[in-house]
């Protein structure tokens, strides 16, 4: 590998990109030839800047992204919980027999 760093693209800058499309009326295909950057990768732009909170920012996930994650580890740990209830609960029906 030759340790090429990604390179970032700043919020601004992909709202400025959407914005010569969309106000502008240039093709993706120009736009991208013009700030030296893949058709392809504008084109995904242009979808996500119509989704809320779009670009939100390096390492960042979208709000509702963060909101599944922080339910699924929620639902985790009520299952953990339930289990040792039930083991709790199985324990003491035994003891009192």
């Amino acid at each position: 590998m030759t340790g090429e760093k990604r390179k970032c693209y700043t919020p601004e800058f992909k709202y400025e990109a959407m914005r010569l499309i969309t106000e502008e009326g240039r093709s993706i295909a120009e736009v991208a030839r013009n700030l030296g950057i893949n058709a392809t990768m504008l084109g995904r732009w242009k979808r996500e800047s119509q989704e809320e909170d779009a670009f939100p920012g390096k390492g960042r996930m979208k709000p509702m992204e963060e909101e599944l994650r922080r339910l699924q580890r929620e639902n985790l740990q009520l299952k953990m919980d339930r289990e040792i209830l039930k083991k709790a609960a199985a324990f003491f029906a035994r003891e009192t027999k």
